[in-house]
């Protein structure tokens, strides 16, 4: 018996707050891929041009080549040839990114997937809930809270922007812990 699935493909989900990692992992899980000669490709949402438009760059400026794509539907048509698709910023994308994930595993293909699981309310952000049921293997990761050094799941805004979307890093952002995370009121 394995405990990796052969013939066959799956969904993993990489999820957690700003600054644990996830983008770290995914860069980690591509490369190892291409370590064992599989062809590899990562997404990335058009709205996250932040640090690159080609390639997914980590808070640790970890970086690999990625493509840009405007909807969910662009990541079947580019993922013909892959073995395996990475696909950063998954809150980003609208519920479609869902059924394009089961479509590509479904192919046979390893996808795996990183996103924010909840928005600086601390709600559900996006399609990620339902890429986490759909997952077959899901790690959710922690970053460092700020103000108290426990392991922090939220995402601090520390501007009064109030739309749910809003790109930026530790100019905006701080990883908290349940008890110093302060949601904005509504």
């Amino acid at each position: 018996m394995t405990l990796t699935p052969k013939d066959t493909g799956w969904i993993e989900v990489i999820c957690g707050s700003m600054f644990s990692g996830k983008t770290e992992e995914l860069i980690r899980r591509i490369r190892r891929a291409e370590i064992a000669k599989m062809n590899t490709i990562i997404f990335k949402p058009q709205i996250d041009d932040r640090f690159s438009s080609n390639h997914v760059v980590s808070h640790n400026q970890s970086k690999r080549e990625s493509k840009l794509v405007k909807n969910a539907q662009d990541i079947l048509d580019l993922s013909a040839n892959m073995d395996v698709i990475g696909i950063d910023e998954a809150q980003f994308f609208d519920g479609e990114i869902v059924d394009v994930c089961k479509s590509l595993a479904k192919t046979n293909k390893r996808v795996v997937v990183a996103g924010l699981d909840t928005d600086f309310r601390g709600e559900p952000f996006g399609p990620m809930p339902a890429l986490m049921c759909e997952a077959d293997y899901l790690d959710k990761f922690r970053a460092i809270c700020v103000i108290c050094g426990n392991p922090a799941s939220c995402s601090q805004r520390t501007t009064k922007n109030a739309q749910q979307v809003v790109i930026g890093e530790a100019d905006i952002y701080e990883a908290r812990c349940r008890n110093c995370f302060e949601p904005p009121e509504n």
